[in-house]
């Protein structure tokens, strides 16, 4: 009898290669960018039809401010565009929007647009899809420890009441399950500050795959490597585990 495919809860991806392609193109960086965007669509709407619950994808890393000026513009121009064009699809598709990190650093503008369409898509019940914009792990954990310390500061919390579940709890997607798949395109080997927290047990596949290819085989291709892992959470593995 075939073994049904297990499908991953939480399947996280580390979106790189976009500057590299469009190099190998004998194009701007920013072209990439704009392919990686194609990219974004389908893997969503796939994530989205196999049952995956949340989707949680690295667009703009709080190291990525150190790049060019004209590479931040037009990554930032790229955000807004998506937004723009993006957001009502996502609605109709019963998808709920979620941006992850310290977007206090965006203009006025993004900010207003990042609000709006939240707002708007909060109520679906289907795929949660949460971009990861001005994010990073170490910045998720500082967050949330301030808030912790603010709260025994102001006689809310106990500090025996301090607990790993309520660390998680003050973290940017405290209200979700930890991550199930981690996938890095673009044939690089780190984890780049993403997710440290939500990834204690999550299992890892890297494609030499450039995200503007990254397609609905490739995804198949990394679930079914998933499939093939024995996630054991730390301990003995004494009989099959589910995903």
């Amino acid at each position: 009898m075939t073994k049904e495919r297990c499908i991953p809860s939480h399947v996280a991806i580390i979106m790189d290669g976009n500057g590299r392609w469009a190099q190998q193109r004998k194009q701007l960086r920013a072209f990439g960018h704009r392919a990686g965007l194609k990219a974004v669509r389908e893997i969503v709407s796939y994530a989205a039809s196999i049952g995956i619950k949340v989707l949680t994808l690295y667009a703009f890393s709080s190291e990525n401010w150190k790049r060019s000026s004209s590479e931040v513009s037009a990554l930032i121009s790229l955000f807004i565009y998506a937004l723009n064009r993006e957001t009502k699809n996502l609605h109709k598709n019963n998808i709920r929007l979620n941006i992850i990190g310290d977007v206090t650093r965006f203009n006025d503008q993004l900010q207003s647009m990042i609000f709006k369409a939240e707002t708007l898509t909060k109520d679906n019940s289907g795929l949660i899809l949460n971009i990861a914009a001005n994010y990073g792990g170490r910045w998720d954990i500082m967050q949330s420890v301030h808030k912790i310390t603010q709260k025994v500061k102001n006689g809310e919390l106990r500090l025996d009441e301090i607990t790993e579940e309520r660390i998680g709890a003050e973290m940017s997607m405290g209200d979700f399950p930890d991550v199930d798949l981690v996938i890095r395109t673009g044939g690089e080997y780190r984890i780049s500050n993403f997710l440290l927290w939500q990834i204690a047990y999550a299992e890892f596949y890297f494609t030499d795959t450039f995200w503007p290819d990254f397609n609905q085989t490739q995804f198949d291709n990394a679930i079914n490597e998933f499939n093939q892992r024995e996630r054991r959470f730390g301990a003995v593995l004494t009989e099959e585990l589910t995903c």
